[in-house]
C-alpha cells in the first residue's frame, strides 16, 4: 500500500518539463506587471504628460486582459496547447519590445494592450496546461512549483523596478522581459508535447461579447474607483453595473448554450470549483488588496525611496516562497479547508501589526510580520489554486482554468480599490503625520477584517477529496 502511494506521488519527468517550460514564460508576464506599477511617475515625468493618463498604461493592459481571458479555452481546443502557448508568448515579446520602444504616452499605451492580449491568453493557460499534462494527480505538489512567478514577482519586481529607476532608463522596464520570453518560446518549441491537427470549431461570439464586455465594464470600473470619490463617481458606478448585467446575461447564454458555450458555467455545480473560486476571489481582496498598501505605507508615511520599500517588503515574498513547498505537499495530503483556514489566520496574524503601526514603528518587527504575511499568502492560494481542478475531467480543465483566473483577477483588482478608496476616504484633510498614520491604521484594519472573513468563509471548502487516495 505504501509503495502505491509512493508510486502515485512521484511526477512523471514530462510533467516537469511542461511545468518549467510555462514557468519561464510567465516570470515575463509576473515580472512586467509588478515592475511597471512602481515606475508610473517616472513615465508621467518623462512622457511629459498627467499622471491621470498614465494610468491607462495599467488600465489598458487590464482591460485587454478582460477581452482576452475568456477566449483562451476555445483557442486552446482550435490551436492546441503548445501552437497557443507560443503565440501567446510572441506577442507579449513583441508588446514588450514596442513598449521599449514608445515616444508618446499614446504609443505606450497601445503597445501595452498588445502585451496584455498575450498575458490574458498565458494566464489562464499556465494552469490549464500544467493540470492537463499532470492528469489531475499530485496538483498541490505542482502548484506550488507553478505559483513561483508570482512568488518571484512581489519580491524580486520593486526592487528591479527601483534599480532600473534608479540607474537606467524606464525603458529597461519593458526590454528585461525579452530574455524570459525568447528562453520561453525557445524551450516550448523544444519540451512541449505536439499538438494535434488545427481543429475547426465554432466561436460562441454573443458568449465572447457578453462576457469580455461585462469583465472590461467591471474591471474598468474598479480602476476608476482609486480617484476622487471612489465608488460613488459616475464613471465606478456606470460600467460597474453595466459589466456585472452582462456578466449575469452571459450566465444566462451559456446555461443555454450548455457544452456549447464560450466558457461551460455549469461547472460550477462541481463544488471543488466553486468553492475555490469563491475563495481565490476573496483571497485577491484579503491578500493582494493589501499588497498595495504596504508600499504605500513605507513611501508615503515613512518617507523611503521605491528601492527602499520594494527591499523591505522582500521577506513577505520569502514567507511565500518558504511555505509553498509545505504547502503543496499537505494539500495532496489532507485537501484544502483547514489549509486554508490556518492560512488565512496566519494573514491576518501577520497583517495586524500595521494597524497599530506609524512612522516610527521599528523595521526589524515589521519585517517579521511580513514574512509571516507571506507564509499566509503561501498556505492560502496554493491549496485553493489546486482545489479548482480536482476531479475534472481533461476536457473541462480549460474552462476551470478561465474561471478560476476571473476570480483571482477580479478579486485582486476589487480588493485593491476597496482598501485604496478607505485609505483616501480616511486620509481626506489629512494635514499632519498623526491624521496619515491615523488613515493607514484604518486601512489595514480593514484588512484584517478581510483575513477574518477568509478564515469563516474557508470552512465550507471541502475536506480530503476521495480522488487523491488515488
Amino acid at each position: 500500500m505504501s509503495n502505491t502511494k509512493t508510486e502515485s506521488a512521484k511526477v512523471d519527468p514530462a510533467v516537469w518539463r511542461a511545468v518549467w517550460t510555462v514557468l519561464v514564460g510567465g516570470l515575463a508576464v509576473l515580472f512586467d506587471t509588478t515592475i511597471v506599477a512602481v515606475g508610473l511617475h517616472t513615465l508621467a515625468g518623462d512622457l511629459h504628460t498627467s499622471v491621470a493618463t498614465i494610468q491607462w498604461v495599467t488600465t489598458a493592459y487590464l482591460l485587454a486582459l478582460g477581452i482576452t481571458i475568456p477566449i483562451t479555452g476555445w483557442a486552446q481546443r482550435v490551436l492546441g496547447s503548445k501552437r497557443l502557448w507560443i503565440t501567446a508568448l510572441t506577442l507579449f515579446l513583441i508588446g514588450s519590445v514596442l513598449s521599449s520602444l514608445a515616444w508618446s504616452a499614446g504609443s505606450l499605451i497601445a503597445f501595452r494592450v498588445v502585451q496584455g492580449v498575450g498575458g490574458g491568453v498565458m494566464l489562464p493557460l499556465t494552469a490549464a496546461l500544467v493540470v492537463q499534462a499532470a492528469g489531475g494527480k499530485n496538483l498541490g505538489k505542482i502548484m506550488s512549483v507553478v505559483s513561483l512567478p508570482a512568488v518571484l514577482g512581489p519580491i524580486l519586481g520593486p526592487v528591479v523596478g527601483g534599480l532600473i529607476l534608479q540607474h537606467l532608463h524606464w525603458s529597461w522596464m519593458f526590454w528585461v522581459n525579452v530574455p524570459f520570453c525568447v528562453a520561453g518560446i525557445v524551450l516550448a518549441a523544444l519540451m512541449l508535447p505536439k499538438d494535434g491537427p488545427i481543429r475547426r470549431m465554432p466561436l460562441d461570439v454573443l458568449g465572447f461579447v457578453l462576457m469580455s464586455a461585462g469583465l472590461v465594464g467591471v474591471l474598468w470600473g474598479i480602476s476608476n474607483s482609486s480617484r476622487t470619490g471612489g465608488f460613488s463617481r459616475t464613471d465606478v458606478a456606470t460600467p460597474l453595473i453595466a459589466g456585472l448585467v452582462l456578466l449575469i446575461a452571459f450566465a444566462a447564454w451559456a446555461l443555454r448554450r450548455k457544452a456549447s458555450a464560450l466558457v461551460d458555467v455549469r461547472l460550477l455545480k462541481h463544488w471543488p470549483l466553486a468553492s475555490s473560486s469563491i475563495l481565490l476571489f476573496l483571497s485577491g481582496i484579503t491578500l493582494y488588496g493589501a499588497m498595495l498598501l504596504l508600499p504605500l505605507y513605507f513611501q508615503e508615511l515613512r518617507g523611503t525611496t521605491v528601492l527602499i520599500a520594494g527591499l523591505l517588503l522582500i521577506p513577505q515574498g520569502l514567507g511565500t516562497l518558504a511555505s509553498r513547498s509545505i504547502a503543496g505537499k499537505l494539500s495532496d495530503a489532507m485537501g484544502a479547508r483547514w489549509l486554508v483556514v490556518a492560512g488565512f489566520l496566519i494573514a491576518l496574524l501577520g497583517t495586524l501589526p500595521f494597524a497599530y503601526a506609524n512612522a516610527h514603528t521599528n523595521e526589524w518587527w515589521l519585517m517579521a510580520a511580513l514574512f509571516i504575511r507571506g507564509i499566509g499568502l503561501g498556505v492560502v492560494t496554493i491549496p485553493l489554486m489546486a482545489l479548482g481542478f480536482r476531479g475534472m475531467e481533461r476536457a473541462d480543465v480549460p474552462d476551470a482554468s478561465i474561471i478560476t483566473r476571473i476570480a483571482t483577477q477580479v478579486g485582486g483588482s476589487f480588493g485593491a480599490a476597496v482598501l485604496v478608496v478607505i485609505l483616501a476616504g480616511a486620509a481626506v484633510g489629512a494635514s499632519s503625520t498623526a491624521s496619515l498614520t491615523d488613515a493607514f491604521q484604518q486601512a489595514f484594519w480593514w484588512a484584517t477584517g478581510f483575513a477574518g472573513a477568509g478564515v469563516l468563509i474557508s470552512l465550507v471548502l471541502p475536506g480530503r477529496l476521495p480522488e487523491q487516495d488515488e
